[in-house]
């Protein structure tokens, strides 16, 4: 299996609400990528961790990677989380990932595509969260900006 290393710098608060958005945010981008790697854009482990707008968000960002038989390999940085989580049962959750070692593979020739590492290798997402019937946080919405100045080294 092609699976990418990640690193998620991202300490515990010590606030158990915000620990678990935190825990249940890395098991979704961990979904998504494995729905990449199953090539299936309907995967039922990143649906679980995604609704509504989010997850029609995320089916056209894997279905791309379906499109074109293509998946991730290098490595990923996750860092600079910011969590915050109301009394409503909602939850923000930003965070910046560094993609200057992650690379597209297309599986039919098992070609890698380098990038060179630009400012636009800086994500920031910004993620809306609320905790269903099972207790996990699912993500509603989620934003990104490539280039963002606040995920720069």
């Amino acid at each position: 299996m092609n699976r990418r290393p990640y690193t998620f710098d991202w300490p515990e608060t010590g606030d158990k609400e915000k620990d678990a958005v935190l825990s249940d945010g890395e098991q979704s981008i961990e979904a998504v990528d494995l729905a990449i790697v199953n090539q299936d854009a309907l995967d039922k482990p990143y649906l679980y961790y995604y609704e509504g707008e989010a997850a029609a968000t995320t089916q056209k960002f894997i279905q791309n990677y379906v499109d074109h038989e293509a998946a991730i390999t290098g490595a990923y940085r996750f860092y600079a989380p910011e969590v915050a989580v109301d009394k409503d049962g909602t939850a923000s959750l930003s965070y910046c990932e560094d993609q200057g070692k992650a690379y597209v593979k297309y599986l039919k020739t098992d070609k890698v595509k380098k990038t060179k590492v630009t400012a636009k290798s800086y994500v920031l997402y910004r993620t809306s969260l609320k905790k269903n019937d099972k207790g996990v946080w699912v993500i509603q919405k989620i934003v990104s900006q490539s280039g963002s100045p606040k995920c720069q080294p």
